[in-house]
């Protein structure tokens, strides 16, 4: 039986490969900061099943990239970023949310973002539809991050490996379970997008100002997370213990803190609020319909 929660090394070479897939996989349903703010972005951005689960495909299949990469230092001794700890995470912080910033500026044209509203019109006229190759940069980023799953892989399973040209197969094991796992939740997203009765306009509209904001707002929270630990790094690392024996839940910090406000205080919030503008529209044009 493998050991989720606490494997050890000199495990069989079947059971680290298991165990990794399925932390992947746990990894990829659990609230994590550094997938599901940029999942969610870019599938609800993506108005259809098809493309929501491609998105999250290309995002994980990039995140399997850099974890392959990172389990064959780990397994040649290279790992020496993990010796930087919590501080390599919140810089990382900081890079991403940049680059989420930029994502929500290319995706909204440079419009602000009026998070609460307001201007509503330019914001929809010039979004501008994603770039199947964007989901790939946060991918390959954001695996540079690291908490328990990734301590795991690097100082456990990728060391099991009996020679260095096994020494990345935990690492893309575990990106293949975070894959499978976020092309269901991409696709999930991308579902929710089209399934409001709404018409292909509004549609469209409110899935990239859905995109747009959280990614451009998500941004913003990621960078100041970022600064915060830097700056306070012990009251950054303070996190409630919930007594579930399952990572990501065990204890929730300030990466939980990151997911709630991006994904449900911006990105839902949007969503549901964009929505609404639309569906208060369709009697407007019904009138309208009718007069001509």
């Amino acid at each position: 039986m493998i050991n989720l929660w606490n494997p050890h090394v000199g495990i069989t070479l079947g059971a680290a490969l298991l165990t990794a897939l399925v932390l992947g996989m746990v990894h990829g349903i659990t609230p994590d900061e550094h997938t599901w703010p940029i999942t969610f972005s870019y599938a609800i951005g993506s108005y259809s099943t098809r493309k929501g689960a491609l998105a999250g495909l290309v995002f994980s299949l990039a995140f399997t990239v850099q974890r392959a990469l990172a389990s064959e230092l780990a397994y040649l001794s290279l790992d020496r970023w993990l010796a930087f700890g919590t501080t390599a995470q919140y810089m990382l912080y900081i890079v991403i949310g940049m680059i989420m910033v930029w994502a929500g500026r290319m995706t909204l044209r440079g419009r602000h973002w009026h998070l609460f509203g307001g201007h509503r019109a330019k914001e929809h006229d010039d979004a501008a539809d994603l770039h199947p190759w964007m989901p790939a940069v946060h991918g390959f980023v954001a695996g540079w991050g690291f908490g328990a799953f990734a301590i795991i892989i690097y100082t456990v399973l990728a060391p099991t490996m009996p020679g260095p040209a096994w020494g990345w197969v935990p690492g893309a094991a575990f990106g293949l379970g975070t894959t499978i796992m976020q092309m269901a939740a991409g696709g999930l997203f991308g579902w929710i997008s089209m399934r409001r009765g709404l018409g292909p306009e509004a549609i469209r509209s409110v899935a990239l100002t859905t995109a747009g904001r959280t990614m451009g707002w998500g941004g913003v929270v990621f960078m100041l997370g970022g600064g915060f630990g830097l700056g306070f790094p012990k009251l950054a690392g303070w996190s409630f213990y919930t007594g579930i024996h399952v990572h990501n839940l065990n204890r929730l910090g300030i990466a939980f803190v990151l997911v709630m406000v991006t994904v449900l205080g911006i990105g839902v919030s949007t969503l549901i609020r964009e929505t609404h503008y639309w569906l208060r529209q369709k009697p407007l044009t019904s009138l309208a319909s009718a007069k001509r």
